[in-house]
């Protein structure tokens, strides 16, 4: 049995390609779709968060998962209604199931949802792996979504203060 599991967070049509479009969005789609092979090659699982709530309806069109993921029947799926995909989910009984001390981490958004997400793994004892090719978000307030990121991948590269090592590294080197 694996140790490790990746996580696709909010990869939905109405979050990255809604009325605004996530930055690098066709790369990260390719490169969130080459970590996806890679973790299936290895028997990884993958777990597909999904985000919800009045503007995103369980079920509806802007919910789906964006029709380029490579989604498969038996994939694990784990809906939320808050930015960090452990708040009031079943994401921490889905990886205890299973054994999962690793996480790979992609999605949306690089600002909210990915770097909550992450912070709290982290804290929770899992070792940590951020795709740095594979996240993305909006531009917002003051900075473009491709300095968001550019910014994130650095602070996070930077980060040595953690139980276990938090590693940024390219769906390549996965």
């Amino acid at each position: 049995m694996s140790d490790t599991a990746l996580l696709v967070i909010d990869v939905q049509v109405g979050v990255v390609d809604g009325e605004l479009r996530a930055a690098r969005l066709d790369a990260v789609l390719d490169h969130l779709n080459l970590a996806i092979a890679k973790a299936r090659q290895r028997g990884y699982p993958v777990i597909f968060v999904q985000h919800e709530d009045d503007d995103l309806q369980r079920g509806s069109d802007v919910w789906q998962l964006h029709p380029k993921l490579a989604v498969q029947e038996g994939d694990i799926r784990v809906f939320k209604r808050f930015g960090d995909s452990f708040c009031d989910t079943d994401l921490t009984e889905q990886l205890s199931a299973t054994e999962i001390s690793k996480l790979w981490i992609g999605g949306c958004a690089t600002d909210f949802c990915i770097d909550s997400t992450l912070r709290n793994a982290v804290s929770r004892g899992y070792q940590v792996t951020v795709i740095r090719d594979g996240h993305t978000t909006l531009s917002a307030f003051a900075l473009s979504g491709e300095q968001v990121i550019d910014h994130f991948n650095a602070a996070w590269s930077a980060t040595s203060a953690t139980p276990k090592p938090l590693r940024v590294v390219t769906a390549a080197e996965l």
